[in-house]
């Protein structure tokens, strides 16, 4: 079974509060979205990465990378899990046992160490699963006014980071099910399945808000030769 990538990149990215889509941001000289498609490009494992776009962008260039390897699809929703299914039914060539690894196009920050770790974790596994980090802070629920109604133990508590990799037609069929979920797992959990967890780390960020962008920046300037 081949393994493939597919990037939403939809979305306008209304918490940065920019006029530009989030994707389109400029992060170390380069386009925000370059990074990751570029780290994705260039994963031997990876046969053909796929981005969904939004039919009516305009700001696509193409992008100085491995183009043999990159598909543009202008099939984006109005939300990424409306973006996702219709990027995998627009996947025609790819079969429903063939590995997807959905990832955001705001974490720039992906590294190939990342990739290969997900892809021989997941391999083999009969559901698929995700990258992610264990919650380290102390978890606080709010109640009215702005006041703390409850402390959430977070033993076994992870943080969903992405890709998240699932078999293209298990996860096609888990999204028409639950179309409203916010990332691929939380559809697959739906089926009553349990996605493996596959430990990641902080650098793996995701860019929502101005200083999300700063953070990024610096991991990407500062990442060992190992991690790119």
């Amino acid at each position: 079974m081949a393994c493939y990538a597919l990037v939403p990149a939809a979305g306008g990215g209304s918490r940065m509060g920019s006029a530009c889509p989030k994707q389109y941001l400029t992060l170390a000289g380069q386009p925000l979205i370059r990074h990751a498609l570029a780290t994705l490009c260039t994963a031997p494992a990876i046969a053909r990465v796929h981005v969904v776009l939004a039919p009516d962008d305009d700001q696509w260039t193409g992008f100085d990378i491995v183009a043999d390897k990159l598909r543009v699809l202008r099939c984006g929703g109005a939300t990424r899990a409306e973006s996702v299914a219709n990027g995998l039914n627009a996947m025609r060539d790819v079969g429903d046992d063939d590995w997807v690894l959905v990832h955001d196009a705001a974490r720039p920050c992906l590294s190939a160490r990342q990739v290969e770790a997900l892809i021989r974790e997941v391999g083999d596994d009969p559901v698929g699963g995700i990258l992610a980090v264990p919650v380290a802070d102390t978890l606080k629920r709010a109640g009215v006014d702005g006041r703390i109604a409850a402390t959430v133990p977070r033993e076994g508590l992870w943080q969903a980071q992405t890709p998240q990799m699932f078999r293209r037609g298990m996860l096609l069929r888990a999204l028409e099910a639950a179309p409203a979920v916010t990332d691929e797992a939380s559809a697959i959990e739906a089926l009553g399945l349990q996605p493996k967890l596959v430990a990641a780390d902080a650098t793996n960020l995701k860019v929502t808000y101005p200083l999300d962008l700063h953070l990024a920046e610096w991991i990407l300037a500062n990442r060992n030769e190992d991690d790119r």
